[in-house]
């Protein structure tokens, strides 16, 4: 279950050997020492394995590198809506387009799977996040008030993948299987 991918990113050079698939267990490492510098309030590490083993709507992802992980992201999934819970690149692949794409992995992925709407929680002090969403259709709906432990969130949805998801899920029209389903 696993989308490998070779494109041409944002006018930079391709990035080689790069490959997108659930996340495992085995990943928590690596995705912790993103989790730990990326975030100012990291997620513990069981709250990942709660998340991979327990939680029947989540879908984790990583991004990688050869066999390096160097993004991640999480999603709920329910019936035709869609949460996104996380989404980080480790800090030395930070501006190269790589959390632009893996979020447009989970734009492609949610259209073709019937899902019309996404929501999700950002920070209003982390500017970079939200323009990042606001350039893949996402629009400030409310302000949570003392959702982060020093500060509000933003709930921010796209609504509108028919536009955003089709044009998305046809560039990455590489042998593709259900990354939604369970086994």
């Amino acid at each position: 279950m696993s989308m490998n991918i070779n494109i041409l990113i944002e006018d930079h050079s391709p990035h080689q050997n790069l490959h997108f698939r659930p996340m495992l267990s085995e990943d928590l490492d690596a995705v912790m020492r993103i989790e730990t510098k990326v975030f100012s309030t990291p997620w513990h590490k069981s709250g990942f394995e709660t998340e991979l083993t327990l939680n029947r709507f989540a879908r984790y992802y990583v991004l990688c590198e050869s066999d390096k992980v160097i993004g991640y992201s999480g999603i709920w999934v329910a019936s035709e809506e869609t949460h996104l819970t996380t989404l980080a690149i480790d800090k030395n692949y930070q501006r190269k387009g790589l959390g632009s794409l893996l979020l447009k992995m989970i734009l492609a992925m949610a259209y073709r799977e019937g899902i019309a709407k996404i929501s999700l929680e950002v920070r209003p002090s982390n500017i970079e996040a939200r323009r990042l969403y606001a350039a893949h259709g996402f629009k400030v709906l409310q302000r949570w008030e003392g959702y982060y432990r020093d500060e509000d969130a933003l709930i921010m949805v796209n609504e509108n993948l028919d536009e955003w998801g089709k044009e998305l899920a046809h560039r990455f029209d590489s042998p593709y299987e259900n990354p939604f389903e369970q086994e």
